[in-house]
Formats: C-alpha cells, structure tokens, sequence
C-alpha cells in the first residue's frame, strides 16, 4: 500500500498516467470516427417506429420524401425494425455494385420466411442460395434464356396470344389475363418443358392463385404481419395466402411427380428434369444425401421462378400498351419503323439492333413503369462504414429503385414519358447507367435476358398486328396512369380496344 502511494505521488508517474489517458481517449474518439455515425432519420415513436409517417400504399414514395430531409442514406423505423434506405443512382449503385459483398445479403421478411424456409433462389441466403442461383442461371441458359430456343417458344406463346386478341374484333377488353398467360406458359415450357392450354382449369387455378398472391403479399395486413409476427393467426390475408401457398406447393409437387416417372437422363425435358437428373448423380457419386438438391429446394425454386418471371413482365407489357394507347403519336412512329424494318415479317431478336426508336420506347416503358420500385430488401452482411456512416452486420437496407429511375440528375424528364432519354443526336439508341429496372450486383434479377426477350419480342408481335386505343367515348388524356400496387408496380386496371392493322 506504500509502495503504491509513494508510485501515485511520483511526478513523472502522474505524468505518464495523464499521457495514457489522452492517448486512450484520442484513440477512442478517432475510432468512433472511422466507423462514422449511424444515418439519421426521423426519430421513432415506441412499438410504431415511422409509421405515421409513412404512407403503406406507397411507402417507395414516402421514403423518397423523407430523403429529401435526411439524405441519400438514412433510417427509418417499421413498428420496432430499423431499416436503412438508400436513395439516389450514384448511392444505389455504389452499394449493390462497389460494396456487392457487403450488401449482397438477402432479407427474408416472416411472410417470405414462411413460404420459403430459406430455400430455392429468391428468399435464401450462404451456400444453399449459391449453389440454387448457380443450378438456375446455367440451366436456364441450357434451355436457350435469351438465346434462340427461347425465341420459338416465345414466338410460338405470341400466335396464341394473338388469336384471343383478335377475338374481340376490335372491342374494348382487359388484356391482363391473356398476358398473364402468355407469360406462365413461356415460364412453364421452360420449367416443365411443355405449355398449358388457355382453358386447362389446372392452368387457370395456377395464374389466378399467383395473381392473387402477388397482391396479399404486399397488403397493409401483411406488412402489419412482417412487423409483427405474432398478430399471425388473426389476420385473414395471412390466413389465405397460407392456404394459397400450400395449394401451389401441391400443385408443383404433382407436376413434377409426372415429371419424375417419365424421366430419362439421355432427354433433357426442362429445368425440373435437370434437377432430378442433378440429384440422381449427387446420390450415386456420393452415397449420401445433398444438403441442396431435395424437393422443398426444387418446389420453392420452382415457384420463386414463376413468382419473379411472371408479375414484372406481365405488368410491363401491360404499362407498355397503355401507354401506347395514351400516346398515339409515339405508336405511330414504333410502327412506321416496325413496318420499314420488317417489313411486315415476324420480329427477331436480331431486329433490335435495327429498331432503335422501338427500343428507347420499350426501356423508357420500363424506366417510368418502375414495377419494383423497392427493389427486394437486401440485409449487410458485416459492419460496413458507407458513405461515413456506420451500418451494423444484419441491418435491413431498402435501394429505393424508384430514386434511381426518377433521379432528377440523371434524367432530363424524369416524370415524362420520354424516349428520347435512350436516343442520342442521331436518333440512334444509347444506353443510360442509370437504367436499373432490374437492380444490381450480387441479387440482379438472374431471369433479366429472357425478360428483355420477351418484352422486346412480344411488344413488337402485337404492335406489328394491332393498333391500341382506348374505348369509345374514351379520350387519351381520361386514361389513367395512376398504378396499383402489388407484388409489382402495375396500372390500374383499365380497357383497350386492340383493333387489327391487316
């Protein structure tokens, strides 16, 4: 104890002692610096967070209205969740693209928790997400996505398509459905390996459950559900997409059961025959099970392709008619250059490169559709220090497409339906960075080349056959182009007359 006191009443050791605290605080302030701070925000109130804030029905642009206060990068709180948005095309693609690691996570909301259970390729995550995203891109692209076998089966879906159109002689009508079907069957003769026919009730049940999916999945109800588990049980959209979600999951297991007693390893049919030939070779190479290639993989595999491949396309073919029929001036000019081009014969994928003001149109649909205006939320996957601040391993990030699509510095109209913003001084078409309807980095939309496909090649077959206008008694300027929120970003529903050109 003397010892002690006679050390503590040294001067040369009260002067260390002073020296070892300013280091210790100077080395805990600079850290505190390098990490950053957390993004600001608007200050949560308990257990509701920012929801009075926040308007459910279009939360993209309330977001985009709180970035105009706190910045492209900054919190806000659903009920008890933190969740960081990011805001603006610069800001967005330098964390999906320069920071993809670390930002490349995805996060899985209880609802797609329970329709997934951390399987198949959308709502997964680690090794099993890899090797799922791996098995369906290289398959996909097996079976010609964006390629010349996808091209037929296109082509072949658009004749089908265009005979159901026809049969309403010119009259107003709802083309969503034929869309729809259009779409599933093109998805399905890939996964499955043949076409539904339009009227095939098993075919029906399966576009109406995923419409209606695509709707309950984003209802206020449940995203009331993915900030409160527990209200489960009590509430009835969650109670029906359930019962929906486990129908669809009997479905598929029917289809590729017939699947399963027909297979041949010499015959490739489609994506579900590459996944048991797949798992018949793990099982004789490895005498053991495969922690990935199993039936719940496959199933939800199988359903997030349909789900991902089949609302986005759908709507922006639909936004893409409307707006041809809103814009008479610019189908004129997609169809004059149509008919120079083709001259009447059947689209390829070939003509694009000829067809530039037909192209700026199509991606200008896309840009001012803005069908995923959230994107899917992404989770970090480890403390990362963004843009001086400090977002913890774990944290919710939102890359808020719609600040990206509409970014005022990046585009010169960016509320107008413009092509011009793909078209460069001489009329030919140019490319925009800023163009993300896809996203990008790690999660892009792994079905974006057939999707340019289809939009591309469908688009032209019916412009090429049929002049869209709204109904009698119906002006340009009454159609509406307020969209209607689901699963995706599409119009509210509407009529078209499709009067044939011939």
């Amino acid at each position: 104890m003397a010892l002690l006191q006679e050390l503590f009443q040294s001067p040369s050791t009260v002067t260390l002692l002073v020296a070892l605290l300013l280091f210790l605080v100077f080395w805990l302030l600079s850290t505190n610096r390098s990490w950053g701070k957390e993004p600001p925000g608007p200050r949560p109130l308990p257990l509701i967070g920012n929801l009075l804030q926040l308007d459910l029905k279009r939360l993209d642009l309330s977001l985009w209205r709180l970035s105009k206060t706190y910045g492209s990068v900054f919190t806000v709180h659903f009920g008890p969740k933190k969740v960081v948005v990011l805001t603006g095309f610069k800001t967005v693609k330098e964390a999906l693209v320069n920071h993809a690691v670390e930002f490349g996570e995805r996060e899985i909301s209880p609802i797609f928790y329970d329709i997934s259970k951390g399987q198949g390729v959308l709502f997964s995550n680690g090794d099993s997400w890899k090797e799922m995203r791996h098995f369906a891109l290289s398959t996909l692209q097996d079976f010609g996505m964006g390629k010349r076998g996808s091209e037929e089966k296109i082509i072949e879906e658009i004749h089908y398509m265009s005979e159901v159109f026809e049969n309403f002689k010119g009259k107003p009508f709802d083309a969503s459905e034929a869309v729809n079907q259009l779409i599933s069957n093109i998805i399905s003769s890939i996964v499955y390996g043949s076409r539904f026919e339009y009227d095939d009730p098993e075919f029906q049940r399966m576009v109406n459950r995923g419409k209606k999916n695509a709707k309950l999945m984003v209802s206020p109800t449940i995203q009331l559900y993915n900030m409160f588990p527990r209200l489960g049980p009590w509430l009835k959209d969650w109670i029906t997409l359930k019962k929906n979600i486990e129908s669809n999951i009997e479905q598929v297991k029917g289809l590729v059961k017939n699947l399963q007693e027909t297979l041949n390893a010499e015959d490739r049919r489609c994506l579900v025959d590459s996944f048991l030939i797949r798992q018949q070779e793990i099982k004789k190479s490895r005498e053991q099970e495969s922690p990935y290639y199993h039936e719940n993989n496959l199933i939800i595999t199988v359903t997030n392709l349909f789900a991902a491949g089949t609302d986005s396309t759908v709507n922006t073919l639909r936004w893409g008619l409307l707006l041809m029929a809103k814009y008479p001036h610019i189908q004129d000019h997609v169809q004059e250059e149509l008919d120079r081009v083709t001259g009447g014969r059947q689209t390829r994928m070939v003509d694009r490169r000829n067809l530039p003001y037909t192209d700026a149109v199509l991606h200008e649909i896309q840009r001012l559709a803005n069908i995923a205006p959230m994107s899917i939320p992404h989770i970090t996957s480890c403390d990362v220090l963004f843009r001086g601040y400090h977002i913890k391993k774990g944290t919710t990030v939102i890359p808020l497409l719609t600040s990206v699509l509409y970014d005022e510095s990046e585009w010169e109209t960016p509320h107008t339906f413009n092509p011009g913003h793909f078209l460069d001084y001489h009329g030919q078409f140019r490319k925009r960075d800023a163009f993300m309807p896809f996203s990008a980095g790690r999660r892009a939309c792994l079905g974006e080349s057939l999707a340019r496909m289809e939009l591309f090649l469908i688009f032209t077959s019916l412009l090429q056959k049929f002049r869209f206008t709204p109904p009698s008694g119906v002006s340009e300027s009454d159609l509406d182009l307020t969209p209607c929120f689901g699963l995706t970003l599409g119009p509210s529903p509407h009529k078209l007359c499709a009067v044939s050109r011939a």
